[in-house]
This record gives C-alpha cells, structure tokens and sequence, in this order.
C-alpha cells in the first residue's frame, strides 16, 4: 500500500466511532456481531477488493461493502481481501447461530397448501418475474440513508420461524409480519426504485420490490393495492401499497421480506444493522 492510500485509509477509520462492536485490522472493519440473517456492513482499505464465497463484492468510493448471511449460515464467515499488489488474505468471523419458532397457521386457503398442476405452472412465472426482479447488483446506495418500519403494527411473524401450514409443514417465513387493517398506507422503509409490482402472485398476492443498491432489496406482499409502477423512484416514507389478505393469507398484514442477491435476510436485523435517522 502507498503512503498515500495508507494516509487515507487512517483518516476514514479515525472518521468512524470506534466501538467495542467492530473488529479491526490493517485491512478491514467488520462488525463483531454477525448473526444468521442479518446484514453485513464493512470497509477494506482503499485500492483494495473483497471476494465473499468467490465472488468479488461491490465497493464504494469509501470502501464500504454488504453481504448478506442466510438464516442457516455458517459458525464462520470467510472473507478474502486482495491488496493493491494482488496478495490475498483470508480472514474468518465468528457468526452466532439462531435459535427459530415454529409457528402453525390454520385457515389458510388449502389450494396455496397444496396447489394444483396449474396452479404449480403459474407458481413457476411468478418464481421467474421475482428472480428477475432481483437481479443484478446496482450502484444505487439508497441503503446507507438507513430503514425504517413500513408500517406501524403489532408483529405476527418472525423471519426464520419453520411454517405449519393447515398442519403441513412448509417453508421457513423469510420476513417480518405487521397485522394491519386492509387498507393499511404501506410506506417505503427507505428509497429505491420499484422492480416489481404485481397485483396478483400466487403466494404473495399484491407484490411489490424494489431495488436499494449493491445487491440489496424489500419485497412487500399480500397487498390489496400497488400504488407503484415498475421503474419509479421512491423515497422514504412514499406509499408503495395498501395492506391487504391476497395471496396465501388468512388476514390482512403486510409481510416484508429483504434479500441481498439471493440470500434472504432479517429485515428486523437490517433495521438495526441501519437505522434510519
């Protein structure tokens, strides 16, 4: 590293609070308290890149990254740091392990329990208009302004709690539920812009995703309303939708789920990870 970078790179850890949560070297700063499904927030040293599972990670102009750790990752999280010269580093951090709920649900319409070979074919669309939503890692960074609540309720779901559907077990919920009144203004936790909006998904109803950069998405379902249009920039606090009960559902609530790339996250963890001010 030049004297130069290695000036810059003292002054930006100087300009960040040093607190007893972060973990620091010569080359990174990576917060001490990872967690299955919560949001990485880090800096490598200027001129220097990052791979994660072999792949190269996007890197600010101040050499922030993300990354995303699924709600079943490992005790370890690897990373690999290629200085200015091209010698790499590996660098492992201790990511604590979860414990989830399980939680069974009754009254849901039996067809979104065990759906039929059409419905299956349209499962399948739907599963490939959302894969396609969430492509791609944008150089937005309407992230770093921080998340708030979409909405004001009492929280009925949890990510990672193993689903019992009509006595069937399914999937883990991969997001957060707020019980609400149908019709319930569902407002953007922070801004974006709109990669989705569907009224109509088989599981998820009114759908809504949107991009916040680097990787990062929300995605908004069981709406009873899209009040976006695919494209349209968003800020924080604009309304998105109305909550509603379509899709697999036996109430009305919103559910708000957060992917980086195709790891599912903790919206709960990724407001503590940025809080908005």
């Amino acid at each position: 590293m030049t004297i130069y970078r290695s000036l810059l790179w003292v002054l930006f850890c100087l300009s960040l609070k040093a607190t007893a949560s972060e973990l620091r070297s010569d080359e990174l700063v990576v917060p001490s308290n990872l967690a299955q499904g919560g949001l990485v927030i880090a800096t490598v040293a200027p001129g220097y890149s990052v791979k994660y599972k072999g792949e190269p990670l996007k890197i600010n102009e101040k050499g922030m990254f993300i990354l995303g750790l699924g709600r079943d990752a490992g005790q370890l999280m690897r990373l690999v740091v290629v200085n200015d010269k091209g010698h790499q580093t590996d660098y492992t951090f201790p990511v604590a392990k979860r414990k989830y709920k399980i939680q069974s649900i009754e009254g849901v319409p039996q067809r979104t329990v065990t759906p039929n070979p059409e419905d299956v074919a349209r499962i399948r669309q739907d599963s490939l208009l959302v894969k396609n939503a969430r492509q791609g890692v944008s150089d937005r960074q309407d992230f770093l302004a921080g998340f708030k609540k979409p909405l004001e309720g009492p929280v009925t779901g949890v990510y990672g709690s193993q689903r019992v559907y009509n006595g069937t077990p399914k999937n883990p919920h991969y997001g957060v539920d707020y019980a609400a009144p149908k019709g319930t203004i569902v407002r953007a936790p922070a801004a974006g812009v709109v990669q989705l909006a569907h009224s109509d998904l088989f599981y998820s109803g009114g759908t809504v995703i949107m991009d916040h950069g680097f990787g990062l998405n929300s995605s908004f379902l069981h709406l009873s309303a899209v009040l976006v249009a695919e494209g349209q920039e968003v800020k924080q606090g604009d309304p998105i939708g109305k909550v509603g009960a379509t899709g697999r559902a036996t109430g009305p609530h919103l559910d708000w789920r957060m992917n980086w790339l195709n790891v599912r996250i903790d919206p709960q963890l990724v407001m503590e990870s940025l809080p908005a001010e």
